[in-house]
């Protein structure tokens, strides 16, 4: 039920249509919603019929006709009761420690593995809500109280998030950083030691305000699926959503789809809102993975170029922003 009353909020603001809901609750980190489009529009029916909200289709010349729903006074009146209810307490129950439960049938490297890849992922979350206080529906309240609520409500999302990542290192230290014997203190040392040599060299680069980590030709190759989500986390780590790579840092393994490297590549870029370019020579390009390039070269997550210069001049380009009508039921 609690989505009935987030659209009710959210349109005690403004008017809507359906569609400008979902984008509001879909980029929202509190905000209750399935990810299923026709959720928003079933409740939008209910709180129709029950009188809370009305609708109007706005007919436009150009573009496709819309419906936008407005809040009534007896939804506003329905808002204020329930904002006065008993408030719920959270739920700590997460997929996450379902798997941690019954960890112990891993391998120690099974385990670090897992543990690394969650605390990649929370990373990514920080990494999010830290870039949301800038844009969004939530940026400005109608008075400084409720601005004051709506930055109180962002803080919390992320302290949830840096919790967790603090516990999530506690873990790997209480986990993974014993010996039993002195052959396993000795081949612990060793693989540390190798990790370390393992690093991805990059630099950061500044240009037109702007800053981007730029993977030169020399440096280790992107040739393991940890190669690729260390690409993700060094942009993480450094607050930068900019990324220039070099083709000689992109290995045959990369160019070789079966492998699914940059597959999770891709993924990591899409979801965490990383701009990459690569510099690739056409020659390195066959079958599969030109498919590949050319279906990514129509997006904006990741295209590949000729030379620097072209690679560059559309890293640095800032989106234009258009909005567009869509149609709702």
């Amino acid at each position: 039920m609690s989505i009935n009353y987030a659209i009710l909020g959210i349109l005690s603001c403004k008017s809507l249509t359906g569609y400008d809901l979902k984008k509001i609750m879909q980029e929202s980190s509190f905000l209750p919603w399935s990810g299923n489009n026709n959720q928003i529009y079933k409740v939008l029916l209910e709180l129709n019929d029950n009188g809370f909200v009305s609708s109007e289709v706005c007919h436009q010349e150009s573009s496709p006709s819309k419906k936008i729903y407005t809040i009534t006074e007896a939804g506003l009146a329905e808002l204020k009761k329930w904002s006065q209810s008993m408030p719920e307490i959270f739920e700590i129950k997460k997929p996450f420690l379902i798997q941690l439960a019954w960890a112990d049938l891993l391998s120690d490297e099974e385990l670090e593995k897992l543990l690394n890849k969650y605390e990649q992922e929370v990373n990514g979350q920080i990494f999010i809500e830290q870039a949301k206080p800038e844009t969004g529906f939530f940026k400005q309240g109608r008075t400084p109280r409720e601005t004051a609520i709506w930055d109180l409500i962002k803080e919390n999302a992320l302290l949830s998030y840096q919790s967790e990542l603090e516990w999530i290192r506690k873990v790997k230290t209480v986990l993974l950083n014993h010996s039993d014997t002195e052959q396993k203190h000795i081949t612990s040392s060793v693989s540390k030691s190798a990790k370390e040599n393992e690093k991805m060299t990059y630099q950061i680069i500044e240009k037109n305000n702007q800053r981007y980590i730029l993977l030169d030709p020399a440096g280790k190759p992107i040739q393991t699926e940890q190669d690729a989500i260390q690409l993700f986390t060094i942009c993480l780590e450094n607050s930068v959503n900019l990324l220039l790579i070099h083709g000689e840092r992109l290995s045959d393994e990369f160019l070789r789809l079966r492998t699914g490297i940059a597959g999770i590549a891709l993924q990591k870029f899409a979801t965490y809102g990383i701009k990459a370019a690569a510099i690739i020579d056409e020659k390195r390009t066959k079958g599969k993975f030109k498919e590949f390039l050319n279906e990514s070269n129509k997006g904006h997550v990741f295209r590949s170029f000729n030379n620097f210069d072209e690679a560059e001049n559309w890293l640095l380009v800032k989106p234009v922003c258009r909005i567009k009508s869509r149609r709702s039921p």
